[in-house]
């Protein structure tokens, strides 16, 4: 099975992710963002059609095995609530500290509640006008 299947259950499909630095660095520039103690959510609108998502772990996370164990955490977490959340937008999540100790089922409500601050829900009851 290649990363790249689109396959229910299989991994994030690469051509929705954020993965140049430039990109990054626009998204956390002009955009706005949202904290919770597990993570930081930054969005801004995509100038492309489609939603696109960047994960990060700086150094605080940890090492090189905790910065990659917590973005793992991170890619499984919204893999199950990216079919929720509205095209158009290109969000980078960054992993805070205590993601180190944190379960998946706690990173899936930490990344739903800054979802849907957020207002990019469907099911948030409320849409982000912009």
């Amino acid at each position: 099975m290649s990363w790249d299947s689109t396959e229910q259950g299989s991994a994030m499909n690469r051509k929705y992710r954020l993965t140049r630095s430039t990109d990054f660095k626009r998204v956390r520039r002009f955009g706005k963002s949202y904290a919770h103690p597990l993570v930081v959510l930054v969005i801004t609108p995509s100038a492309a059609d489609g939603l696109h998502l960047g994960i990060a772990a700086g150094k605080s996370v940890g090492g090189a095995v905790q910065r990659n164990r917590a973005k793992r955490l991170l890619r499984e977490a919204a893999r199950g609530l990216l079919d929720q959340i509205q095209s158009g937008w290109d969000l980078v999540i960054l992993a805070r500290t205590p993601i180190g100790a944190a379960s998946l089922p706690d990173v899936q409500s930490a990344l739903r509640s800054v979802f849907k601050r957020a207002g990019i829900m469907y099911d948030g009851g409320r849409s982000r006008s912009s």
